[in-house]
């Protein structure tokens, strides 16, 4: 069997998932498909919440974000992309990137690296509120992302992801080429989904993008950030915090909605 367990995915039910006709790779093809990915499968870290995490294995992961049309974050998005893309017939990488690269922060986020027609794309369908479309991987390239500029830099083996936010550019993560194998990423998960100073551990997480703006539900508190800069910030008390996932693309059952809110 293959290391990343591309015949587990039934490839028509994805693109159902997603809204997106089987296509040819081109680079048009892969910006269209990461939009339509992140535009219909949201970023949530419920199942690390619910405990114990299911697992990466890719029919774990295409079960509840494909047939049970749940969210994810970063491992479960990219691995499913990627084996998306592979079955298409896409030259596809994946890799670990290190996030908030400036700080001495752990390599615990997934991206993948596609070459098509000789030019490697950034791909990055699970950061939360970060690209909607590849980029190409070339030092110095800036783009627009759905209201906000991002640009790519390279120093020495490193490419880091930027924003420009608030009058400046702030680092997303960086990575290199160094080959990833899928107990790297179990290995990044366990940390990831179980240690107390994770991110995702302590509290509930759930990010969405719309037209030129995004959503985060952190905690008890939904942000609204549109690109023209205006934020604005709701309280979510319990009563409402179905209504609210719904609203962001999660439809929890009432179990797993009981335990969230228990």
């Amino acid at each position: 069997m293959s290391e990343w367990q591309i015949a587990d995915l039934d490839l028509d039910a994805y693109l159902a998932r997603i809204g997106h006709e089987k296509v040819r790779p081109s680079a048009a093809a892969l910006r269209s498909l990461h939009e339509a990915h992140v535009r219909s499968i949201p970023f949530e870290n419920i199942d690390v919440l619910l405990g114990p995490h299911p697992g990466l294995k890719l029919k774990v992961i295409a079960d509840k974000m494909v047939h049970r049309r749940r969210g994810g974050y970063c491992y479960e998005h990219s691995l499913l992309f990627a084996a998306a893309l592979e079955s298409l017939g896409f030259d596809v990488r994946r890799r670990m990137a290190r996030v908030d690269p400036e700080k001495p922060s752990a390599r615990t986020h997934m991206v993948v690296i596609v070459r098509v027609a000789g030019v490697d794309h950034l791909v990055d369908v699970g950061f939360g509120t970060g690209l909607v479309t590849a980029m190409p991987l070339v030092d110095g390239v800036e783009q627009e992302q759905n209201g906000w500029l991002h640009r790519i830099t390279r120093e020495g083996p490193l490419w880091t992801l930027w924003r420009h936010e608030h009058g400046e550019w702030v680092p997303l993560h960086a990575t290199d080429d160094l080959p990833q194998h899928q107990i790297d990423y179990e290995v990044a998960h366990h940390y990831v989904s179980t240690h107390p100073k994770s991110p995702f551990t302590g509290q509930l997480v759930v990010m969405t993008r719309g037209d030129r703006l995004s959503k985060r539900l952190v905690g008890d508190e939904l942000t609204t950030e549109h690109a023209n800069g205006e934020v604005t910030k709701e309280p979510v008390p319990p009563a409402e915090l179905d209504g609210v996932l719904r609203s962001l693309g999660v439809e929890l059952n009432t179990t797993d909605l009981t335990t969230l809110l228990g």
